[in-house]
């Protein structure tokens, strides 16, 4: 009696996991596809190899369509606006607005470029995260079929 209950109980676990898993793959395969259709759609291509750094040549002239590729463009976004901003933040160019600098157009221009690259980047490095985690997910959902499969096999034979 106990032992077909444990059967019951193991072949009901696995069917759980292996339902889980389907689900967790799909659901992770879509969610890079939608990363990857989204990124398409902003139609963003890296620039010519002599305007990169040497590390992110391999890129040259690409469009961003996987989140390694949205990650590395956010890399350029940093080192130009790195080169834009003389190496200021936001918050310092917007303090520097507010602190003293109303009315320099220089000033408000400047924190203005800081800003977009910085939202830009932010939303790149969003695009990495959500890949990332798609990832992850796909790889859980396997992991959660492969132990579906060990209990639906452990619940069939009896062990």
């Amino acid at each position: 009696m106990l032992d077909d209950l444990v059967a019951v109980l193991t072949a009901g676990a696995a069917v759980v996991f292996l339902a889980a898993g389907a689900t967790m793959i799909v659901r992770g395969v879509l969610g890079r596809r939608a990363v990857g259709a989204e990124l398409a759609a902003q139609r963003i291509r890296f620039p010519a190899a002599d305007a990169l750094p040497a590390d992110l040549a391999r890129h040259a002239g690409s469009p961003v369509r996987t989140g390694g590729q949205a990650r590395a463009y956010s890399a350029v976004i940093a080192a130009n606006l790195a080169k834009a901003t003389d190496g200021r933040t936001y918050s310092e160019i917007a303090a520097d607005c507010t602190g003293g600098g109303h009315g320099d157009e220089r000033l408000t221009r400047l924190r203005e470029t800081a800003f977009t690259g910085q939202s830009l980047r932010g939303a790149l490095l969003g695009a990495y995260q959500a890949w990332q985690v798609s990832l992850l997910v796909v790889g859980l959902g396997a992991l959660f079929a492969v132990l579906g499969a060990v209990l639906l096999l452990v619940s069939l034979r009896g062990w």
